[in-house]
């Protein structure tokens, strides 16, 4: 099983057209990060739904001070990438196995100048590791969970403050599921509105 199908649906009171925000959070570092918003929903309204798939499969490319990319390589964990520089440029490349077979982790191995590292999953950004100096690594590590909540003025890719990852409390498990729905409840307006909230339902097990 190369990805878990999910399907949200929107069985809300929402009269704010929220935006629904999907992220992983990065368990591989001591302090916390400021998370990706990796999927966001838009304009699914109460009653439509939004099928999408969350593969297992990771990317890792670097990105250097001038913006360039290096190509996407598929990564899993226990795996080292490093960047060195070649005669045509900046390259990344596998490097053997990682000092904990839990995490992703790139090395930069440059002479001089600091990168990114970035991790994608279904072709959008995951995560990313910025200001990575020679010498220092960027180590990645995700548990099979994911984090769901609704949140405004999100753009899918880019880094969500704290204040609103804080606010996100939902984390549902896909270990060993094929695929489910995300079921969304609650919002209104006035007096009767309740909080949101999100349930799995129809979950198939692999």
């Amino acid at each position: 099983m190369n990805s878990v199908h999910l399907n949200f649906i929107n069985r809300s009171n929402d009269v704010n057209n929220s935006q629904i925000v999907i992220f992983q959070k990065n368990v591989a570092t001591d302090f916390d990060e400021d998370p990706v918003a990796w999927k966001v929903i838009q304009n699914c309204g109460p009653g439509e739904n939004h099928p999408f798939d969350y593969p297992f499969t990771m990317e890792i490319n670097s990105k250097d001070s001038w913006g360039n990319h290096t190509p996407r390589q598929t990564a899993v964990p226990g795996q080292r990438f490093h960047v060195t520089r070649e005669s045509s440029g900046d390259s990344l490349s596998f490097e053997g196995p990682a000092t904990s077979p839990l995490e992703v982790q790139m090395a930069n191995d440059l002479e001089q100048g600091s990168v990114s590292a970035n991790i994608y999953k279904d072709n959008r950004l995951l995560a990313t590791k910025s200001v990575v100096v020679p010498g220092q690594n960027a180590v990645f590590e995700f548990k099979p969970t994911i984090f769901i909540g609704v949140a405004s003025e999100i753009v899918e890719g880019e880094l969500m403050n704290s204040a609103i990852v804080s606010g996100i409390n939902c984390e549902f498990s896909l270990l060993g599921i094929a695929s489910a729905d995300i079921i969304m409840t609650g919002g209104g307006a006035g007096a009767s509105s309740t909080p949101f909230k999100f349930i799995l339902d129809n979950v198939r097990m692999a």
